[in-house]
């Protein structure tokens, strides 16, 4: 009877798996990712692997070949923009003139109009003054000394459009100024996008405001002309370059230290 019923068994102790259960938080479930083929593969982040369209990728590689080449002081200097202080001050005056719209100058043509039909004088009803825009009317503007300040956006694409209105501007000695964003001057004009503006003409109780402006823009830019045509720009590295031009100059570090110990 001993060898068939054998030794009885010890009691087997039950694992506490529910006090386990109530030390994990339930807000943060465990949910492991299986990167198995043949299961739903998780969520991540391809941005790496998107076919971005053709805008993009230009847009990304112009940068990076700014970066990387030699840029000629005279394409470089547009990298230096008004600082936001000034900017917000000049952009503040710019809007006091921005120019009118369609319903305005309908309106105001139309007031003309019957005032001539009357017989009135046109001094009452003349032409309010406003920023003046576009390239070509900008530049004969600056060439006949009309313009009291000159403002040129940073990102004018091609740059060969505006390369040259700096040195003219010095030439002719009119304050001139560099800002990011031609959307920005755009707004002002009720364009999309302006490569320059130009201001001629002032009320008299902006000319305070105008001439600090003015005194800002001189002391960044007209005085600045000689300095700035003489800085390139660009000819810095990408992370990887940067990081083994450091490893070889420490390793030649380390050989000069061996050579002179």
């Amino acid at each position: 009877g001993f060898l068939c019923g054998g030794m009885p068994k010890a009691p087997v102790k039950k694992k506490a798996t529910t006090a386990a259960r109530a030390a994990t938080n339930p807000l943060f479930e465990k949910a492991p990712k299986n990167f198995g083929i043949g299961n739903i593969q998780p969520k991540r982040d391809l941005g790496r692997f998107v076919r971005w369209p053709f805008y993009v990728r230009f847009q990304r590689q112009k940068k990076i070949l700014t970066t990387r080449l030699k840029v000629p002081p005279s394409i470089n200097q547009f990298t230096k923009t008004l600082d936001k202080a000034s900017a917000l001050s000049l952009f503040r005056l710019l809007d006091k003139y921005r120019t009118e719209d369609r319903k305005a100058k309908r309106n105001r043509l139309a007031t003309m109009a019957q005032n001539k039909a009357a017989g009135a004088k046109d001094d009452a009803s003349k032409k309010p003054t406003y920023v003046k825009f576009g390239l070509n009317h900008v530049t004969s503007l600056i060439e006949s000394k009309k313009a009291t300040l000159v403002v040129i956006a940073s990102d004018v694409d091609p740059i060969e459009l505006v390369v040259w209105l700096p040195a003219l501007c010095r030439k002719m000695e009119i304050p001139y100024c560099i800002v990011k964003g031609k959307a920005a001057l755009g707004k002002v004009c009720r364009k999309k996008s302006a490569s320059v503006l130009a201001l001629t003409n002032t009320r008299p109780e902006d000319r305070g405001e105008l001439s600090k402006v003015v005194e800002t823009v001189k002391a960044n830019f007209n005085d600045r002309f000689d300095e700035t045509r003489k800085q390139w720009g660009g000819g810095v590295n990408g992370i990887k370059s940067q990081h083994v031009m450091a490893a070889r100059a420490r390793a030649i570090a380390k050989e000069e230290a061996k050579r002179q110990g």
